[in-house]
């Protein structure tokens, strides 16, 4: 007998999903219905495959969603994540589980007792990052425990970048993923984390400029800056005792400092419009945000104002942007500065067609066992194919598929809106994913905390 499966939504990062849950579906006998507002851009290849078919499906118009949803078993809503709670009420009310790669929002979580009743299984954030990193951290955490150790220091950190053979800008930095993300990151509110027994807060026009400093094997050096609130999971992944907990995310050293330009600019806000931004050059955008001069140039307030010597690198990656070119212009109606800016580097930072991304995490795990104190470092780097199969789409697809199909054969089966953490979930995600190239490295090194100087045992 078939099942099936409703995939809504076929964005960049439904290569690898797509393509594992067609690879399975002779032998596991799927049949996969994909729901989509543009399904003319589906590739042939995958909605002319004998077990796939492709639909219209806008999910703002109830009867036809409802109807996709009733005739599946499972549901993957591949949404914005501010939609899936359209999906989770009908699957709540039809009695399908549902898997998505979001974070778990309070309107979701609500359904939890409704979702538990129905004995459903509603899988969230097991995307990359929500995603694999609470797998991989629960895993080696989970270890410590099984063995009597005490875990008092944990990080975290992960970055889309692109791949070291087409790293080939000054910024070290392309597109990997949603650019609008990338353009906003930080302005979720104060950044809140535990270090050394203290809490610690960043506010947005400080973020950049507080970073963390690491290596990976083989790839160099990195920084990250941290997340909005890395004491989301505590509860979740019972750190109540931990002294240290910190999350964050990866660049290329020397981004955060030159990003924290257009922070001081004023160029990432995203709360006014511009007027005639459709019309206006780079060049005249930047110098919305410069005191007027009759004599001094746009480039000359601009150093001033950034304080920015001549021999300083953040000059040349600025000139690197084009950003006062006088020749390109916006284009986009009553735009805000963070979307102007957006437009900015999507010249320059989009990857081309023969470009691959690379996904790297980084986790540290302090911990005391027999009244020694010990540490873990766990590293992943993925690389991806091409463009459509990039190592993004890869990490975010590909865990997600495996849950799904994991759900259906009853290998996934505690109920209720969850997140990855159990070992029922990610053990066998995790061993799946080897076989798809996604393995940590880990390194046992001396516990040094934040203190350096400090005697190791």
């Amino acid at each position: 007998m078939m099942r099936k499966i409703l995939v809504i939504g076929a964005g960049k990062s439904t290569s690898y999903l797509l393509d594992y849950l067609l690879g399975k579906a002779e032998a596991e006998n799927l049949e996969i219905t994909i729901g989509d507002i543009n399904p003319a851009a589906i590739p042939s290849s995958i909605g002319e495959h004998t077990h796939c078919t492709v639909i219209a499906l806008d999910i703002f118009e109830d009867t036809a969603r409802q109807k996709a949803i009733e005739h599946s078993d499972i549901v993957i809503s591949m949404l914005p994540a501010r939609f899936h709670i359209m999906v989770a009420q009908d699957c709540v009310r039809l009695k399908k589980h549902l898997v998505t790669a979001s974070y778990v929002s309070n309107e979701l979580l609500a359904l939890d007792e409704q979702v538990k009743e129905a004995g459903l299984v509603f899988m969230n954030e097991i995307g990359l990052d929500p995603g694999v990193d609470h797998m991989s951290a629960m895993q080696v955490i989970d270890r410590i425990r099984d063995k009597g150790g005490k875990i008092i220091l944990f990080e975290s950190f992960c970055g889309g970048l692109v791949a070291p053979e087409h790293d080939n800008n000054l910024w070290n930095y392309k597109f990997t993923w949603n650019p609008r993300n990338v353009v906003l990151a930080g302005q979720g509110g104060t950044a809140k984390f535990l270090q050394e027994g203290t809490y610690k807060y960043i506010p947005y026009h400080r973020l950049f400029r507080r970073t963390e400093f690491f290596e990976i094997e083989g790839y160099g050096r990195f920084e990250g800056y941290a997340n909005r609130d890395s004491l989301n999971y505590r509860e979740a992944y019972k750190l109540q005792d931990a002294l240290t907990i910190y999350r964050g995310t990866m660049r290329r050293v020397g981004f955060s400092k030159a990003w924290n330009m257009f922070i001081q600019l004023g160029a990432t806000d995203d709360t006014y419009t511009i007027e005639n931004s459709e019309k206006m050059s780079y060049r005249e955008f930047i110098n919305l945000f410069l005191p007027y001069s009759p004599t001094d140039s746009v480039e000359l307030k601009l150093r001033h104002y950034l304080k920015l010597d001549q021999d300083d690198i953040r000059w040349d990656k600025l000139l690197e942007l084009n950003i006062f070119d006088q020749n390109k212009f916006i284009g986009i109606p009553n735009a805000t500065p963070a979307q102007a800016l957006q437009k900015i580097l999507e010249d320059s930072w989009t990857l081309k067609s023969n470009e691959k991304d690379m996904i790297v995490m980084y986790h540290k795990f302090g911990y005391e066992l027999n009244g020694e104190k010990k540490q873990i470092d766990s590293k992943l780097v993925v690389t991806g194919e091409n463009q459509t199969f990039t190592a993004m789409a890869k990490t975010v697809g590909l865990p997600v598929a495996m849950a799904a199909l994991k759900i259906l054969n009853g290998k996934i089966t505690t109920p209720g809106v969850q997140i990855p953490i159990s070992k029922e979930v990610y053990e066998p995600i995790l061993k799946e994913l080897e076989d798809y190239g996604v393995n940590f490295k880990e390194y046992d090194i001396p516990y040094l905390g934040y203190n350096p100087n400090s005697v190791v045992n």
